[in-house]
């Protein structure tokens, strides 16, 4: 399995679990993590959900291997089927998901590692963690509407060091900037966050739902028109590789 599920009383612990792969995500953890969010999102018992990974590494992003033969398949006119549309169907579940969404980031992430941070409600990191957008690096464009999270919540100058310059993130610079709340040892990172998600799930399920709607209505319009935007740039820039 490539995720684990656990629950903590109301609390879903959502795991990564490809240690080997660095907990890169392929088309199977794409789609894996988007049903246990999806699952999540109907249960009453839960109220908060928890993601991290195993290992040393929260992410390293989008498995690279996989994305090559996709790549590819598509240059050679050959039918990937389904294989490649799990990174939307993620990135559907994160943005309408109706519950607080806790991270314990055990420790680096890139790529996706890093833009999926900003669709969580609060995120606590390792104090080893750190961060890369390699986009420009790689020739391609922003993901998971990272072009408007990252400013929206590390603001325009760090966003534009993440994303132009591809600058590795500290985990102090991700908290001074906003987009994670506190570091905590590697050692007590899950167990803080678990804490805190806790608290968080003693409250009335019914005014979390409400909370976590008028606080995240304001933007999902937004979010969903990045998101057609970095992938119209990233189907531009691919097709100028292949072309």
């Amino acid at each position: 399995m490539v995720l684990g599920t656990v629950d903590e009383g109301r609390v879903r612990v959502l795991t990564f679990r490809r240690p080997e792969a660095a907990n890169a995500f392929n088309d199977e953890l794409y789609r894996g993590l988007a049903a246990a969010l999806d699952a999540a999102a109907v249960d009453d018992g839960v109220s908060v959900v928890v993601l991290t990974g195993e290992g040393r590494v929260f992410s390293a992003g989008t498995d690279l291997d996989e994305m090559a033969e996709i790549t590819r398949q598509h240059a050679a006119g050959e039918s990937t089927g389904e294989t490649g549309k799990g990174f939307g169907i993620l990135m559907d579940a994160l943005i309408t998901f109706p519950k607080p969404l806790l991270a314990a980031v055990n420790g680096s992430g890139v790529g996706l590692g890093l833009t999926m941070l900003p669709h969580c409600d609060l995120v606590l990191l390792s104090e080893k963690a750190r961060f890369s957008a390699p986009f420009t690096t790689m020739g391609v464009a922003p993901e998971a509407a990272a072009s408007y999270l990252l400013p929206l919540r590390m603001g325009a100058q760090q966003a534009a060091l993440a994303l132009y310059a591809g600058r590795w993130i500290t985990a102090e610079q991700a908290v001074s900037s906003g987009l994670a709340l506190k570091t905590c040892p590697p050692e007590t990172v899950l167990a803080e966050t678990l804490e805190l998600a806790a608290e968080i799930a003693a409250k009335p399920l019914a005014s979390l739902l409400a909370t976590k709607r008028v606080v995240t209505e304001a933007h999902r319009d937004a979010i969903r028109a990045a998101r057609s935007r970095e992938d119209a740039a990233f189907d531009e820039l691919l097709k100028g590789m292949t072309g």
